[in-house]
């Protein structure tokens, strides 16, 4: 989500290569990336991905991309739609396809709701901000007919709720023309864990996979941030303070959300691994996780999480520990 912008070309390029190398074959972009999002870079990510794709074996790689609901604030994307219908859709496929320079995107996902729900730091639904939305059957029948025609191949959604994923597969079992979801991407990490209040239980039934975006949660459980000075000012927090509201919202500073962070980076000193380490492998210990999504800017940061990865899940002593935390610090990044 950062190609474009903090990672140049050349340095994604690197990384890309990097994360190959280390056996990573799971890429997830979106047609609005990079952020913060911008007319000028629009669409780039993707671009930068599609480049590097054409020097490799394109089976050997798994490219997931993402469709942009209604948005005020992004009139360059199909001159700012008001709704994510059907044509939106189409469109919006054609043009990753385009960009990616492949024939094909492995997972396609919707990247958050038509209707309203609370996102990025909401909690609670608000009846009274209901509005009539794009049904999620034509939104569904439309990728539908995306994977008969062999442009996609899996269907997701993301910042989705329990309902709207319910929704979807009631609807894929009464209809052959709907695909079955393959994956929800949500957030999920050491102080987000709402995925586990309803989504997890929908997820675990219909057999519907997490991909868990955000684990270090923007770079704060990385201990970065808890510098006197506030961490390195190129630091994503840091470099786009008041550019990029959506992260604001859930990661901005907030006491309760500093004193969990500082609880998790004691309790990886006390046991012996890096904080990124703990985070990581924290998250890829849930089964309902088929990946950690992260967005590293450096190949020091990629290494220090491939490593985490490489390690394998957490024991259930330090399980059991973090759960204790996680219990006088309850998702203070919903």
């Amino acid at each position: 989500m950062l190609f474009g912008t903090t990672t140049a070309s050349p340095l994604a390029g690197q990384l890309l290569d990097a994360a190959a190398e280390s056996g990573i074959t799971f890429f997830d972009t979106a047609e609005m990336y990079p952020v913060p999002q911008s007319a000028v870079t629009h669409g780039a990510s993707e671009a930068i991905l599609g480049e590097w794709l054409q020097h490799q074996r394109r089976e050997d790689f798994t490219v997931a991309t993402k469709v942009a609901g209604p948005s005020g604030q992004m009139d360059w994307i199909r001159g700012g739609p008001q709704s994510l219908n059907a044509s939106n859709i189409m469109q919006a496929i054609d043009g990753s396809l385009s960009r990616l320079q492949t024939d094909y995107i492995d997972l396609f996902q919707i990247h958050w709701p038509d209707r309203y729900v609370p996102m990025f730091g909401e909690t609670s639904y608000d009846p009274r901000l209901h509005f009539t939305a794009i049904p999620l059957e034509e939104q569904l029948t439309a990728l539908g007919q995306a994977v008969e025609a062999g442009k996609i191949r899996a269907v997701g959604l993301s910042n989705e709720t329990p309902w709207g994923l319910m929704h979807s597969c009631q609807l894929a079992q009464v209809s052959e023309s709907i695909p079955r979801i393959a994956a929800v991407q949500n957030a999920y990490s050491l102080v987000c864990r709402s995925f586990e209040e309803g989504l997890a239980e929908c997820c675990h039934r219909e057999e519907v996979s997490l991909l868990a975006y955000s684990p270090l949660a923007m770079g704060l459980l990385t201990g970065k941030y808890l510098a006197a000075d506030g961490g390195p000012p190129e630091a994503r927090l840091n470099r786009y303070k008041g550019r990029y509201a959506e992260a604001e919202s859930r990661y901005g500073p907030r006491p309760s959300l500093q004193r969990a962070v500082s609880a998790y980076a004691a309790l990886a000193q006390e046991t012996g691994i890096a904080p990124v380490e703990l985070a990581i492998r924290f998250v890829l210990s849930q089964s309902l996780v088929a990946s950690a999504i992260v967005g590293a800017t450096s190949l020091a940061q990629l290494q220090q999480i491939t490593h985490a990865a490489q390690n394998g899940p957490l024991e259930s002593a330090l399980l059991n520990a973090i759960n204790e935390l996680h219990q006088a610090h309850p998702n203070p990044a919903p």
